[in-house]
């Protein structure tokens, strides 16, 4: 080996080094937690879209996957100050309000490794068809799906709320080797920009990050739902000390529950 390449192999071993240096890592970590955005911008649920920072994050997070990095922190550091300026300004939004819904079973990952494929495919199946059944009955559409869940947007927020409903009710008498699955729902009324068939925004993070907060059989929703409502469908209990990453430290959310004789 020449010296050239071998000095550019021992600064590359040593920067190697440096970017996983547990200590500089959780500086880079620390420093994150103080800048504008969403701090747990990088995962799934924050980089759903389609627009150049989305890919470029999901990119840097598969080549960063193996173990943590400082480069990893910097370059997440700079597209949540992207995001977080974004949003500050207006352009994290769209012109359109709408109900967003995201709903998935409870602990499904944990059953299928029991129940094997053909098993977690066939309640994959048949959880979907009663959910895209009520959420076309309701108005709404299935923006995408998530695995064991999926997303939709409802003109209405009642209606959302109806499907959530009637989604949980059909869903409890679907039974696959034993098994009954449960939901869990999150709604948020919002302007989430659309990009193709698809939507993004702090208003689809924040319906996510609440989904995914909710308990077995329940359906959450945001502040911005209760004005959007019947009164005299629905039952509302705050959810005391509710705190989600990515969502704002004062967001009050609610247990929604059909009222009692409500059809």
């Amino acid at each position: 080996m020449s010296k050239g390449k071998g000095r550019v192999a021992r600064l590359s071993a040593t920067l190697r080094q440096l970017d996983s240096q547990p200590g500089l890592v959780a500086a880079a970590q620390r420093a994150r937690h103080r800048l504008p955005g969403d701090s747990s911008y990088g995962d799934p649920l924050s980089t759903a879209g389609n627009e150049a920072p989305d890919l470029l994050a999901r990119q840097l997070a598969t080549l960063s996957a193996e173990r943590p990095s400082v480069l990893r922190e910097l370059g997440f550091s700079a597209l949540q100050m992207w995001q977080g300026l974004s949003e500050a300004q207006g352009r994290g939004y769209g012109d359109r309000e709408l109900a967003i819904m995201f709903s998935d079973i409870v602990e499904f990952s944990t059953w299928a490794l029991q129940a094997g494929d053909a098993s977690a495919l066939q309640l994959l199946r048949e959880v979907d068809l009663a959910l895209v059944s009520v959420i076309d009955a309701g108005g709404g559409a299935v923006v995408k799906r998530l695995g064991d869940g999926l997303m939709a947007t409802f003109p209405l927020a009642q209606p959302a709320l109806d499907a959530a409903h009637a989604g949980h009710a059909a869903v409890a008498h679907i039974e696959v080797d034993g098994h009954t699955p449960r939901l869990r729902t999150g709604i948020h009324v919002g302007r989430p920009r659309r990009l193709g068939g698809d939507y993004f925004g702090v208003d689809v993070n924040v319906a996510a990050r609440v989904a995914s907060a909710a308990r077995g059989g329940e359906v959450l929703v945001t502040e911005s739902v209760p004005a959007h409502l019947d009164p005299a469908r629905v039952s509302l209990r705050e959810r005391s000390s509710f705190q989600a990453k990515g969502t704002p430290e004062d967001l009050r959310v609610y247990v929604a529950e059909p009222a009692l004789g409500a059809v």
